[in-house]
Parts: C-alpha cells; sequence; structure tokens
C-alpha cells in the first residue's frame, strides 16, 4: 500500500479473471465482507468453474480497494477464463512441486521450515524504504533462468495474455500499477513483442462464462484446502494487517482469551510471561521481531507445558481463525441462490463457517420449515447439515443437526440452478430426475422418504409410482427387505408431518406380501457370505415391520421366519436368527425353542454348523439365556461333548457371539454355570513330573479361585 500511494498510479492491474471486471465495482460496497472469492462459471456446465479468493490482507484486495477508493481505472489480467474453462479440459494440468510454490524452494535453501516463515523474516519483519518488489523480482528471474523446464504450456498462454493487457493499458495511462504473483514479474518486465504474443493466443476456443462473488472461507485459503491460496495461517496474516504494534502481545491476549473460554486455567501473567518469552525467542533466533514460529514455542511452553491438545484449539481458533465472508444481496446471481438466502433470513439460520449444534422441534412451524430446507438442500447434495441422532429422546418430532456452510456450496447451488429458480422446484426436480434413473427398490424408497421429509408431496407420489413399478418387476426378495426399513421412515415422517401418503399402504402391503412368500426359498443352500449378508437383512425388515405395526403383516412374516427355522436347509446362522426373530415377537415358545437347540446341538450336527445356528440365535444379545437358564445348560453340555479338536475349531466362533453379549449378562451365565460340576477323563501319562506340575497349580488357583493344596 505504501508503495502504490508512492506511485500514485493512474491505473491498476491486477493477476485476475479478465471475466470479472463488470462485478469489479461490487468491491467497494460496504456490505462486502473478505474473505470472499470470485466465482467464475461455466453456465452449461457449472461443474467447470474457478475461484479467487481474497482476505483483507490480500494483495490484490488492497490494490482493488485502493484504486476503487480514488475511482481509478482498474482490471484484471490473465488469460480470460472463457478460454480456460473448456467442457473437455475441466481438470487442471498437474503443476509441478517448484512451480506450485517456487518461495518454498528458496526457503529450504535458506534453512527455513517453509515459505511462509522466509517471507515473515524477508519481507513481513521488514519496515524499511529497501524496494522489496525489486529484490523479489530479480530472485524470480534467476530461479526462472535456471528451472525454465518448470514452465508450462499453460503459463505461456497466461502470460501472453498479461502482457497484451499490459500493453492496452499502458497506451492508455501513464502510470500502470501491476499487482501479480512474484513468478510472473520476469515475464512481465521485458514486454515481448507483440505479433508473438497475439500468434501464440490465436486460435483458442471459447465457452460462454458467468462471474459472481461468492463468501469464502480462511479454512479455505489453506494450500491443501482444494481451492487454497496458499495461506496456511490467515488468522496471522489477518492479526498481522490489524496490528502494527504490540503484534505478540495482541496475539497472546487472543489466544489466552480462547483457552479460557474452552475451560483452561491461563491467566494474565501467563500471558505476559509468553510475550516475553517469544521475544527472548526472537533475539536468540536473531529475528528482528517474533513471529509465528516464537509466539507458537512460547505458548506451547507457558500455555500448554508441551500438551499438543491446547496448541490445536491455538491453531484452529486463532492461525486458520475460521470466518464466513459475505457479499452484498446486489451482486449478481442466481435466482434460486436468491431463494435459499431469503429462506435462511426467514428462518433466521444464517449460514456460518464454524460448525453448529441445532435441534429441532417438528411441532413448531418454525422448525418444521427450518427441517425442511435443510431437507430439501440434502436432495441437491448440499450437505449444509448432517442429520444426528437425538440424545435422550425417542420420538419421532425431534430432529438434531450439525451445520457447517461450505463456499464450495455456491457452486453446488448454480449446478442445481437447471432444476428450478426456487428450492422447492429445485429439490422436486433433482428428486424426480433421479428416481426415473434409480434401478434399485432400496434406493427408490429412500428417495421417498427423502421426499416427505421435504414436503414435497407431488414428487413423494411420483416417486411412489415408481417404486410401484419397478416392485412388479423385481423378484429379488433381497431387495425387497432393504425397502423396508425405508417404507418404516416414510410412515414415521408421514406420522409427524401430516403428509397424505395416499395409497402408500398398498404399495406396503404388496412388498410384504411377496417377501414373506419368498423368503424361505431365497434363504436356501446359502454360502457362509451369504448367511452373513442376510443376517443384518433379516433384523432391519423385522425392525421395520414392528415400526409399520400391522397384524397382518406380522403373521405373514412370523409364519415366514417359521419356516425357516425349521427348515434344516437353511445356513444355521440364518435359521438361528429366525428362531430368534420369531420367539423375541411371541410366535414360537421357549420349549420349541429348547427342542430346537437341542436337535441344532445334537451329535448329527457338525460343530462348525452348530456353533453358526447358535451365533444366529444369540448374536447381540443374550437375554434369552438369562431368562431360561435351562437353555444354557443345553449349551454348556453341547460345549462339553465336543471332542478336543472340534472344541478348538468351535470356541473361536462361540467367543465371537458370546463377546457381543452385555457385561451383565455375561456376569449372570457366569454364575449359572460356575457351580457345574463336569467329570472330565483324560488320559495320563505315567512319565509326569510331579515338580513341575505343581509349578502350574498356583495360577490355576488364581484363575479358579481355589485355596488350599492338591
Amino acid at each position: 500500500m505504501r508503495a502504490l500511494t508512492a506511485l500514485n498510479p493512474d491505473a491498476v492491474l491486477i493477476e485476475g479473471p479478465p471475466d470479472a471486471d463488470g462485478i469489479v465495482a461490487a468491491a467497494a460496497d460496504p456490505a462486502m465482507q473478505p474473505p470472499v472469492a470470485i466465482l467464475v462459471y461455466a453456465p452449461e456446465t457449472p461443474r467447470a468453474a474457478a475461484f479467487y479468493p481474497f482476505a483483507t490482507f490480500s494483495p490484490e484486495w488492497q490494490a482493488l480497494q485502493f484504486a476503487l477508493a480514488r475511482d481509478l481505472p482498474v482490471r484484471f489480467m490473465d488469460l480470460a477464463q472463457t478460454y480456460r474453462l473448456r467442457a473437455e479440459a475441466i481438470e487442471p494440468a498437474p503443476i509441478r512441486e517448484l512451480r506450485s510454490d517456487p518461495l518454498a524452494a528458496i526457503a529450504a535453501m535458506a534453512g527455513y521450515s517453509d515459505g511462509e516463515r522466509w517471507w515473515d523474516r524477508m519481507v513481513e519483519h521488514r519496515h524499511d524504504d529497501a524496494d522489496a518488489f525489486a529484490a523479489l523480482g530479480d530472485l524470480m528471474a534467476g530461479v526462472r533462468e535456471q528451472h525454465g523446464a518448470e514452465e508450462t504450456a499453460e503459463d505461456a498462454l497466461r502470460e501472453a495474455a498479461m502482457r497484451q493487457i499490459v500493453r492496452a493499458t499502458a497506451a492508455e495511462y501513464e502510470r500502470v500499477a501491476v499487482v501479480c504473483g512474484a513468478w510472473h514479474v520476469p515475464a512481465l518486465r521485458d514486454l515481448a513483442p507483440a505479433r508473438a504474443d497475439a500468434q501464440l493466443l490465436k486460435g483458442l476456443t471459447r465457452t460462454k462464462v458467468a462471474a459472481t462473488w461468492v463468501p469464502w472461507t480462511f479454512g479455505r485459503l489453506a494450500a491443501a484446502s482444494g481451492y487454497g491460496a496458499g495461506i496456511a495461517s490467515p488468522g496471522w496474516y489477518d492479526h498481522l494487517w490489524d496490528h502494527s504494534e504490540g503484534i505478540i502481545g495482541s496475539w497472546m491476549t487472543k489466544a489466552a482469551r480462547a483457552l479460557r473460554t474452552a475451560g483452561l486455567d491461563i491467566s494474565p501473567a501467563h500471558a505476559i510471561e509468553a510475550t516475553r518469552l517469544a521475544e527472548a525467542l526472537a533475539s536468540m533466533r536473531d529475528v528482528p521481531l517474533p513471529g509465528l514460529p516464537e509466539a507458537g514455542d512460547a505458548m506451547r511452553a507457558v500455555f500448554a507445558f508441551g500438551d499438543p491438545l491446547p496448541m490445536a484449539l491455538v491453531h484452529e481458533e486463532l492461525i486458520v481463525a475460521e470466518r464466513l465472508g459475505a457479499v452484498p444481496s446486489d451482486v449478481p446471481q442466481v435466482p434460486l441462490a436468491l431463494d435459499i438466502a431469503r429462506e435462511q433470513k426467514r428462518l433466521r439460520l444464517p449460514p456460518a463457517a464454524q460448525v453448529r449444534e441445532v435441534e429441532l422441534d417438528l411441532r413448531t412451524a418454525g422448525d418444521l420449515d427450518r427441517s425442511t430446507l435443510l431437507h430439501r438442500l440434502g436432495l441437491l447434495d448440499i450437505a449444509w447439515g448432517t442429520v444426528q441422532r437425538v440424545r435422550g429422546a425417542t420420538g419421532t418430532f425431534r430432529e438434531a443437526w450439525t451445520l457447517r456452510w461450505r463456499p464450495e456450496f455456491a457452486l453446488n447451488v448454480i449446478e442445481a440452478s437447471i432444476y428450478g429458480t426456487t428450492l422447492a422446484l429445485a429439490a422436486d426436480g433433482r428428486t424426480r430426475e433421479r428416481a426415473e434413473r434409480a434401478t434399485d427398490l432400496a434406493a427408490l424408497t429412500g428417495l421417498l422418504d427423502a421426499a416427505l421429509a421435504a414436503a414435497l408431496g407431488e414428487c413423494a407420489r411420483f416417486v411412489l409410482a415408481r417404486i410401484d413399478d419397478l416392485a412388479a418387476l423385481t423378484h429379488d426378495v433381497a431387495r425387497m427387505l432393504d425397502a423396508l426399513p425405508a417404507f418404516a421412515e416414510v410412515r414415521r415422517y408421514g406420522d409427524v408431518r401430516g403428509t397424505d401418503l395416499g395409497a402408500i399402504g398398498a404399495t406396503i402391503d404388496s412388498l410384504v406380501a411377496r417377501a414373506c412368500v419368498g423368503l424361505p426359498t431365497a434363504v436356501l443352500a446359502l454360502d457362509d457370505e451369504a448367511a452373513e449378508n442376510m443376517l443384518p437383512r433379516l433384523d432391519a425388515a423385522d425392525a421395520a415391520l414392528r415400526v409399520l405395526d400391522s397384524p397382518d403383516h406380522r403373521t405373514s412374516w412370523h409364519a415366514a421366519l417359521a419356516r425357516i427355522a425349521r427348515d434344516d436347509r437353511v445356513h444355521g446362522l440364518v435359521a438361528g436368527r429366525a428362531l430368534r426373530l420369531g420367539f423375541d415377537a411371541g410366535s414360537i415358545a421357549v420349549a420349541e425353542v429348547r427342542q430346537a437347540i437341542s436337535r441344532a446341538l445334537s451329535h448329527a450336527a457338525a460343530p462348525p454348523n452348530a456353533a453358526a445356528w447358535i451365533d444366529g440365535l444369540l448374536r447381540g444379545s443374550g437375554v434369552l439365556l438369562v431368562h431360561h437358564p435351562e437353555l444354557i445348560d443345553v449349551v454348556d453340555e453341547w460345549l462339553v461333548r465336543l471332542g478336543a479338536d472340534a472344541f478348538t475349531e468351535t470356541l473361536p466362533l462361540v467367543r465371537r457371539t458370546f463377546a457381543t453379549f452385555a457385561p451383565a449378562e455375561r456376569r449372570a451365565m457366569g454364575e449359572r454355570v460356575a457351580g457345574t460340576t463336569v467329570t472330565v477323563r483324560a488320559r495320563v501319562s505315567d512319565d509326569v513330573d510331579d515338580e513341575r506340575a505343581r509349578l502350574v497349580l498356583p495360577v490355576l488357583a488364581a484363575i479358579f479361585g481355589e485355596t488350599g493344596s492338591p
């Protein structure tokens, strides 16, 4: 800024997209609050897009504000995105390491850990009048001269376009300030003949583009964030920009405040000592002023006592200092974005970069509308909110959401605008398209659930019709079972939101009837893997039918389970599970369970098959054995009868099953079998070493809790 003031230019050129020259004036609006970004996109293929982020401390932003405040002509210079956003070349070419961050290589040669630390030392902490710009230009010229092979064809095109804009501007104005990345300085100092640049740019393919401003976040300024600006410590640089004096003292005060808010015992004395330590470290390291490394080391020693957890909080709250910018409402936007912004304002649910927890009571109109907004955005793949489980609540009228707005959602909104100009229309159109393309019954029922949650009644009826069509054609019982949980959710949302479900009852009746008829045949001759996959399907379908709570459904379902449980051709895992589900529902008596266990664990059954049957019967809960101790005796006798080899083969399977029981259940079973006396006859060799055998007795006594001599 001092350099611009000294130059007093007649015009300012800034590295950026010339396609955005028409929206430059919006940067002067007081409602424009960095971090923000220019978004240039192709309306016909919105995924083809480019972001140009700005923070308050960005040189480009300050140059923009300098020119707008003085009513100077200000333009962007680069290869226009109208040439770069071609549908067949959306993904940029990979950039080599040196080209991606030349300062990092220079910093490494100078003995610094990264380019930012070197920049702090050589630029940010210098307050003399030396021409740092000329020095950096010379440095980059040397780098490019020795590493010219690092330049890409895209670099050549971009710099040719930059030179053309510089020439055109210099022909109009006497003093032109050019603000660009240091890498490009050598190419712009010497303006090559215009004919060569024109020839290089000749014949480039154009595509229609549009430009707008969008909110950005500090987190997205980091180089590793995808749309990065190469700034790993935006919060630190923002602090440097705001504080020309007392930099470290005010930084330590911020850190102390953040840690105290988090519940740590940090006093003003800590902040004073940390400031003094940072200054001492700077003196020892021969640094003019303490920087982020010195401040970090001082905080780690004084605030955190070497503990990394408080420093992680400092990094999140201060060094990155996540925040979301704002743009004026009159900035050109697609109608869908305006409608979403109006809904967010109406419902008092503003977007924010920080994670926010929200609980909604769907019995109130306001919270119901907020839930509808979040569900509709979800249908457009705009995951602003993620549904969480509500703690301490069992009703269906409560929802818990974790909210976090991300800058790239602006691009998702533009993409979704092809489906409609309002959120309701766009969500409806997108859902109908997905329903038409879906070939999986469970996916369709999930869409139906989502459409009802988003209060899209007409769309839900369209999806239901697609379900009827697909269900009439499918013979896959597994897919039918997968669809039932989603139907249970549909019933739940229909009850809570007052949605007219219409003919959904007939669809559910048909699906349940066909699944129950086909299930006994579908589970025949399953291998181990297929049986494992079938087990959760049976559990989920059983839970769904309990939610649907139809007597006819229950009768058909339990009859199918009984057939499976009695069929010896069914894999033991599935047969045991079917018996357990029937018993839990009361359709199978305990006497029948005892008889089935005796049959499954008889001498005729192979031990692995018997173990699989027990696993299916008991996995997840041992309540059956706890409340019916006589069944424990049956299982215990079976284990005792096993031979050595069979016991070794079976034990891991049985242990896996019993490991799923609650501790109280395992304790009750242990107490039941603790008093059981088992006679084990073993062949004893004549050459037993009594002395060595006695060494084992104390260990056995400790295990079994016995005392006394043998």
